[in-house]
């Protein structure tokens, strides 16, 4: 029998994390969202700063491309993919459990029972709750936002082919 996980996509600002957590302490299993970091960041080596930038980034532009490469052709990109893939499903096969982000809806679309929840929010409270939990910042909330959307978007397109 297959466990059952919840998968929780998001639009940056919505609360996301939040409802993740919220709901695993509530059902009392786990939540991996920063977890995931640190355990892709241990089996590969890269640094977990490096790790969460880079697990956001499909493409990365040509020199970015051009510098960084894994020694077996791929790029850091594809080689994070990678693990991240078999860190989530281990994570699944393990046992119940709430996994934010990560592409862990499209990892986990064949490989467990997951209820798959997207969650969204109006623009202008995105912009509110991330000036109130990330703090301000040079750039506009609502600069953040189309931002991190847009990367999170061409990530999620640029390895599940979906969009």
């Amino acid at each position: 029998m297959k466990n059952r996980v919840i998968t929780i996509s998001r639009e940056f600002g919505s609360g996301g994390r939040t409802i993740g957590k919220k709901t695993a302490e509530a059902l009392g299993i786990p939540c991996y969202d920063q977890e995931l970091i640190q355990k892709i960041a241990a089996e590969s080596g890269f640094h977990e700063s490096y790790v969460q930038d880079a697990a956001e980034d499909s493409t990365g532009g040509f020199l970015a491309s051009a510098f960084a490469h894994h020694p077996q052709g791929h790029s850091n990109t594809d080689y994070l993919w990678k693990i991240q893939y078999k860190i989530i499903t281990e994570l699944a096969q393990k046992g119940p459990c709430v996994i934010v982000g990560r592409c862990a809806d499209y990892i986990l679309r064949d490989t467990a029972d997951c209820l798959r929840v997207f969650i969204h929010a109006d623009p202008a409270f995105r912009a509110d709750r991330i000036v109130r939990v990330y703090g301000e910042r040079e750039e506009s909330p609502q600069q953040r936002i189309r931002d991190k959307d847009k990367r999170r978007a061409a990530y999620h397109r640029f390895y599940t082919d979906m969009k």
